[in-house]
């Protein structure tokens, strides 16, 4: 965080709101320009970006975060893309899957599902999922649940080339199997 932008943090500990309005302003179309890619609505691009917002300051206030690693933009972009993300998978709800056979199907995925309501295929699903890194699970869940090509994927992951998604991707869903089988 650079001088200009630590004077901005330390004025927004110390409950300055024309600082905090400063920030809201400056990044303010930056996110959304950003946040196209995900193909929301605008009014849920702009809930996101109130949300990174209202986020920042509480977690200012209480103390939460007493300086930045990164820009207060990166930091922003951070939370307002998670919230995006959040508001796509709770629409997703399903996602495909290959058979034995090679046959794409489609399973419901309810996570939400209480565990009497849910089949024997969504159970092992959920807890095979439950038991792959936070990595995995991102990737998974762009691909399958999001419907994200590749390219989007290795753009929002920042992977090195779409040849390094493709195999850490591949690594996943062989995880994913072999927890399955175990279960």
């Amino acid at each position: 965080m650079g001088g200009k932008e630590k004077n901005i943090f330390i004025r927004i500990q110390q409950g300055d709101r024309d600082a905090l309005q400063l920030v809201y302003r400056k990044n303010r179309q930056h996110f959304i320009n950003y946040a196209r890619k995900y193909h929301v609505s605008h009014d849920d691009i702009l809930d996101a970006y109130q949300e990174a917002i209202i986020a920042f300051q509480e977690n200012i206030e209480s103390g939460k975060i007493t300086r930045l690693n990164s820009t207060i933009t990166t930091y922003l972009f951070s939370i307002g893309k998670n919230k995006i993300l959040q508001k796509i998978r709770s629409e997703k709800k399903f996602v495909k899957n290959t058979d034995d056979s090679g046959k794409v199907k489609e399973i419901k995925m309810d996570v939400n599902l209480e565990e009497d309501r849910a089949t024997k295929q969504q159970r092992l699903l959920r807890k095979g999922l439950k038991k792959l890194s936070g990595r995995c699970v991102e990737i998974l869940e762009l691909f399958y649940l999001q419907g994200y090509t590749s390219d989007e994927i290795k753009e929002i992951l920042n992977y090195s080339s779409k040849a390094v998604l493709k195999s850490q991707k591949a690594r996943c869903i062989k995880q994913l199997k072999d927890y399955i089988k175990k279960l």
